[in-house]
């Protein structure tokens, strides 16, 4: 008996079941499209392994002993638990059950991403999202790395290995103490800022290769007065007048009530960056993360 696990077999004991049901082994056979002699020989063989008749054949169908009923009995409680395995593995199928990890640059995670991840949970509370922020640079060096199921950030360097798909757009805008001699213009370009104290983030911020870039063009450079790490930071430093900055509109938006800061929009077409979700193709996704990531590309689409 305590070799039973290893010998018998999920098909014997649907087999054994129909037989039950049905109270007749031919039609069992027939509605499991199978001969009467292979069930039979099913029934035999467990027959064999416990030791014990499991039922009683008539000229007209067959009786259940009590061992055979103990037997149908389990046999149905694991016929559940195998229908209760399928249905939650069809969930993993689907996209409706996992884990997704996900590597997003901080303009992403402060405009867009919350609001969108807790629509995704809402219709999807089974699937467990670890969200990681990176610099846009770092998630193309982490998803190089496989170290990720896709990856959302800001044009840079290397994005042609992946497929990379519209997300949202991110518009920066210029962010002013509230007293500035610059807050009353109903818009500003850069080169308005080159001469003024900048508040910036630390380099290698995509945000931060844009501005220099675009400040070299005009022959110029940026005149950095402190260095953050945060946007938060950022724009608490331009309320205390340490100088202005460059931040997404979304981010400074979340201020204007709250700090002594203001608003105004860049003039220059670079200031409307494009954000993207970038994978190895959405095919070679698993069905939970490409949930996730057709969920994110639609939500962006209606917005």
């Amino acid at each position: 008996m305590e070799n039973l696990l290893r010998k018998l077999d999920l098909i014997s004991l649907r087999l054994f079941v129909a037989v039950c049901q049905e109270k007749n082994i031919a039609r069992a056979a027939e509605r499991e499209f199978i001969t009467s002699s292979a069930v039979s020989r099913r029934i035999a063989e467990i027959e064999a392994m416990v030791g014990l008749p499991l039922i009683q054949r008539h000229a007209r169908g067959i009786t259940v002993t009590a061992a055979g009923a103990a037997v149908h009995r389990s046999a149905l409680a694991i016929a559940s638990k195998i229908e209760a395995l399928s249905a939650e593995l069809s969930q993993f199928c689907s996209g409706a059950k996992g884990n997704v990890r996900v590597v997003a640059n901080l303009s992403s995670i402060v405009q867009f991403l919350p609001e969108d991840i807790a629509a995704f949970g809402r219709l999807f509370p089974e699937v467990n999202i670890e969200l990681e922020e990176q610099s846009s640079t770092n998630a193309v060096r982490t998803m190089t790395e496989r170290g990720a199921d896709f990856g959302i950030c800001n044009a840079v360097g290397g994005l042609d290995q992946f497929e990379s798909l519209p997300y949202r757009t991110d518009r920066l805008f210029a962010m002013l103490p509230k007293h500035h001699r610059l807050a009353e213009a109903s818009y500003l370009s850069l080169a308005d800022l080159l001469s003024e104290n900048f508040v910036a983030l630390q380099r290698g911020s995509a945000l931060m290769q844009l501005l220099e870039r675009e400040s070299a063009a005009l022959g110029a450079t940026l005149n950095t007065r402190i260095r953050v790490n945060s946007l938060d930071a950022q724009c608490r430093m331009v309320h205390v007048g340490l100088g202005v900055s460059i931040v997404p509109q979304h981010v400074g938006e979340l201020y204007v009530d709250t700090l002594d800061v203001v608003l105004r929009p860049l003039v220059e077409p670079w200031a409307a960056r494009q954000l993207f979700l970038i994978s190895y193709g959405r095919e070679q996704l698993s069905a939970t993360a490409a949930t996730l990531a057709n969920f994110l590309i639609q939500r962006q689409q209606a917005s």
